[in-house]
């Protein structure tokens, strides 16, 4: 998928929502638990409510490489019903992955030729010789870290590495000096929405991918106050409060209107764009 398909897509649907699989096989409603694969089950349900309110999927891969060689099947078959069914989804591989070389480009090649996935996480730690692998494939998204919503978040992050520049800020200006610097996209947490006008100012033409809206407590107003641009240029996630807003065999009509609210709100704010 390319950067202008998804711009076409946000604004067919109106929305800019992004649906977390995190799914944990203690929190998914028991009747599923018969099934086959308990897993994919009950991503295949999520997808068939949501796929006409969403514009992404993002499955964190450790909520399946957890349980091994069946887990990673899960995802397997999660991501190729999505490729198959609903080609207009943006999909990420929340990997959070990131090491040099050749390492890299084996990850790269896991999540972007293996899987056909469109985009994934990584971590800038060890800089641009572990990310840019990741950038050498066409129309592929890599997403770097920016700044987290997690508590520890600001421990390394917001750091002040001059006078008047933080941790994050300079990891977010040198990254646009790297080879195909315009295939990233950034993770930016709901909870910092105060810090977006700032990185909107390094980063104005570059999607981020927000998660923390709902059940962390990030206000989507805010975020979209400071994060928004002229593409819209924000993938709003939400895990928690969409997948998991019901356990009983209702859980897909309730994932879809949780959906619905979010997507609704997303409508006023584009429509007020134009």
């Amino acid at each position: 998928m390319t950067k202008q398909q998804l711009i076409e897509q946000i604004q067919l649907k109106k929305s800019f929502l992004c649906v977390g699989l995190d799914v944990d096989i203690n929190k998914i409603p028991k009747h599923l638990l018969d099934t086959e694969d308990p897993i994919f089950e009950f991503n295949k349900q999520i997808i068939d409510a949501t796929h006409h309110l969403a514009v992404a999927y993002k499955p964190n891969t450790a909520f399946y490489e957890c349980y091994g060689l069946e887990g990673w099947k899960s995802l397997e078959k999660t991501i190729a019903y999505i490729n198959e069914k609903h080609p207009e989804i943006f999909t990420i591989a929340d990997a959070k992955r990131g090491d040099i070389g050749n390492t890299s480009t084996m990850y790269a090649k896991a999540f972007f030729e293996n899987l056909n996935f469109d985009s994934v996480t990584v971590a800038p730690y060890m800089g641009s010789d572990s990310v840019e692998p990741f950038l050498a494939f066409k129309d592929k998204f890599t997403i770097m870290l920016a700044l987290t919503s997690n508590k520890g978040g600001l421990d390394f992050q917001a750091q002040q590495v001059t006078e008047d520049e933080k941790l994050y800020q300079n990891v977010l200006k040198q990254s646009l000096t790297w080879d195909n610097n315009e295939q990233l996209m950034y993770v930016v947490g709901a909870t910092k929405a105060e810090y977006l006008k700032g990185i909107r100012e390094i980063v104005p033409n570059h999607f981020l991918l927000v998660p923390g809206v709902g059940a962390q407590g990030g206000n989507l107003q805010d975020v979209c106050k400071y994060g928004l641009n002229k593409d819209c240029g924000l993938l709003i996630n939400s895990s928690r409060g969409i997948i998991y807003a019901s356990n009983g065999e209702d859980f897909a009509q309730v994932a879809q209107e949780k959906a619905q609210e979010l997507q609704s709100e997303m409508e006023v704010i584009l429509n007020n764009m134009q």
